[in-house]
Parts: C-alpha cells; sequence; structure tokens
C-alpha cells in the first residue's frame, strides 16, 4: 500500500487559531462580533474562547475577550531557544547606537520576516517595537540578504508560496530581477533597499550565518532617504552592518 506523505491536519485546530488571529487583530471582542468576524456560530466560537480561556490562553474583561498575557511568556520563551539569540539584542543596539538609525534583526520563518529585535538610534525615524511583525522578504534590505544567503530552490519555494506583492512603486515584483539581485547582493556582501519597503525610507540589510554555515538572520538599519548621500548609504553605511555582523559571528564561533 502507497504511503501517504502528506501529514493529517485537524479542522478544529485550524478553526482555534483562526479565532486566536482574530482577537489578534479585532480584539478585545465579543462573542457575536467575532463570530460575525469569522462567518460562524456563536456557540462555536464560544466554545473554542471558553477551551482558550480555560487553557489561559485567553482572558476575559466582562463580555469582551481577549489574547492574555500567555503569549508574551511564550514569545519570550521562543526568541532564546537558540544560543546565539543570546548575544543579538547587544549587537542590535550597538548598531543602533554606531549608526543612530532604527536598527533590527531579521528571521526568516515560513518564508516571510519576522522582526526578532529593534532598537533606535537618536535619529530613526520611528521608536516604536515592531518586534514579531512579519513583512515580505523581497521588499526590505535584511529580507533580501537573507534571501541571497539561501539555496535557489528555498528562494524559489518561497517566491510560488508568497509570491512578489509590492509594498511601494519601487518594490520587485518580477522573479528574474529578483534573482538578478540577489546575485548581486551574493557579490557585495550586503543589500539595500531603495524606498522598496516604505516611502521615503532606504535600508541596509547584511545575513549572519553560523558556525554550520546555518543562516541565523540578518542585521539591517533603516533612515529616511532625504538623510542618506549615495556615499553614506552606498559605502559608509554598509562597512558599519558589515562590522556588527562580522562581530557577531566571530562571538558566536567562539567556543
Amino acid at each position: 500500500m502507497a504511503n501517504n506523505t502528506q501529514a493529517r491536519t485537524l479542522q478544529t485546530t485550524k478553526t482555534t487559531l483562526r479565532v486566536v488571529r482574530a482577537l489578534e487583530e479585532h480584539g478585545p471582542v465579543r462573542v457575536t462580533e467575532l463570530a460575525d468576524r469569522l462567518d460562524m456560530a456563536s456557540s462555536t466560537i464560544h466554545s473554542h474562547l471558553a477551551t482558550l480561556a480555560e487553557e489561559e490562553f485567553v482572558a476575559k474583561d466582562g463580555d469582551f475577550y481577549r489574547l492574555s498575557l500567555e503569549f508574551l511568556r511564550l514569545g519570550t520563551h521562543v526568541r532564546y531557544l537558540r544560543d546565539e539569540h543570546q548575544v543579538i539584542e547587544s549587537y542590535t543596539k550597538q548598531l543602533a547606537d554606531e549608526t543612530d538609525c532604527r536598527a533590527v534583526f531579521l528571521v526568516e520563518e515560513h518564508g516571510r520576516g519576522v522582526y526578532l529585535y529593534t532598537h533606535s538610534g537618536k535619529h530613526a525615524v520611528w521608536n516604536y517595537s515592531t518586534v514579531g511583525k512579519q513583512v515580505p522578504l523581497h521588499v526590505s534590505a535584511s529580507g533580501k540578504s537573507i534571501l541571497a544567503s539561501l539555496p535557489r530552490q528555498r528562494v524559489n519555494e518561497i517566491i510560488e508560496r508568497h509570491g512578489l506583492a509590492p509594498e511601494t512603486d519601487q518594490s520587485i515584483t518580477d522573479r528574474d530581477e529578483l534573482l538578478e539581485e540577489l546575485d548581486e547582493i551574493q557579490e557585495r556582501g550586503f543589500a539595500l533597499n531603495h524606498e522598496e519597503q516604505l516611502d521615503g525610507i532606504k535600508a541596509v540589510g547584511v545575513s549572519v550565518t553560523g558556525p554550520d554555515d546555518r543562516v541565523i538572520g540578518s542585521f539591517s538599519v533603516a533612515s529616511p532617504a532625504k538623510r542618506m548621500d549615495d556615499e553614506w548609504f552606498g559605502t559608509e553605511l554598509p562597512n558599519k552592518v558589515l562590522g556588527i555582523a562580522n562581530e557577531f559571528e566571530l562571538e558566536i564561533s567562539m567556543p
């Protein structure tokens, strides 16, 4: 008998996760409001919320349900699953301090970029945290630097899964154009973002690998385009990010 290589999935689990994501986007909400948004019966929504509340993943305030702080505990735990993550935050902060820009450390998961750490220098365009936010890899300097370090087969899988939707008029939306740029990034060692993710914002990204050559993530810095002349953006800033990336890789490779 032929082996079934596709894992069996559970619809009830998918429904629960839909509820969790809806609470993230719309909460706190009442049962009826959530049922309307998900186009599901109120009784079904209530059962899932009651289960989540019993397991302390959801908190109830009167008639309103919201995600609980259990997700904060889990998120903090996930950030420190790998040994190298213990030192990533300090290097991200150092990068922000040395450049006065917004510095982030991005990782790839399920074909998307996830902000793991962020720090803002004194001239950063925004100061609020975006930790945990998911972004397309092909529109950011950090994301493109990761893509350039991945096997081409994996890059194509990510493109097939998520596409190349634009974030601005400058975003790359053509596969061949993106692959050509990834080759250039491999040659020079860093990626540039010419207002491809946010209008008016430029960025530089450098990927980092572990002792086993596994891609860990990417350091990047972003700043208003008007603050960056060609020399700063094309040479000085990349050298600063490359320096931090090299220091980080040396530290995690030491026994």
